[in-house]
């Protein structure tokens, strides 16, 4: 692919939550009729034009799992380029705040421990944050 193909991709920025209560992490997987169907991501979605980053991951949760978070701190940017798209992922770690998680927007959900992660598949973009998440967490 030449770097004017590249010019040419839809550019995408998503706003994603590693969700911590009692020390398992909250993911999900997505349904298999979208793009990447299947596979397990750290929940939330694309940012409206607009919108703030925070304000992004609150209203996904909401429509994706039905809860709100708390304690919204930055953990890490990653650029990635997909052959029909890039995508800019902002990943944010936060703690659950209200509601029970509902898989509305997915096809299921889990608690896993952070050493578990290893077991999942995952988009290549996550790949960046699950070792930094193994490396700053301990998983």
């Amino acid at each position: 692919m030449n770097d004017h193909s590249l010019e040419e991709l839809p550019f995408i920025v998503v706003a994603a939550a590693i969700i911590y209560h009692e020390g398992e992490i909250l993911l999900t997987r997505r349904r298999l009729h979208v793009d990447q169907g299947g596979l397990w991501e750290f929940p939330g979605g694309k940012q409206e034009p607009g919108e703030m980053l925070e304000q992004c991951v609150q209203r996904e949760l909401k429509e994706e799992i039905d809860i709100t978070v708390g304690l919204l701190r930055p953990f890490a940017v990653v650029h990635h380029c997909y052959p029909h798209k890039k995508v800019e992922l902002h990943f944010f770690t936060c703690l659950l705040d209200q509601g029970v998680p509902k898989a509305l927007g997915c096809l299921e959900m889990a608690w896993v421990s952070p050493h578990e992660l290893g077991f999942y598949e995952f988009p290549a973009a996550d790949e960046s944050v699950l070792q930094k998440i193994r490396n700053d967490l301990g998983g």
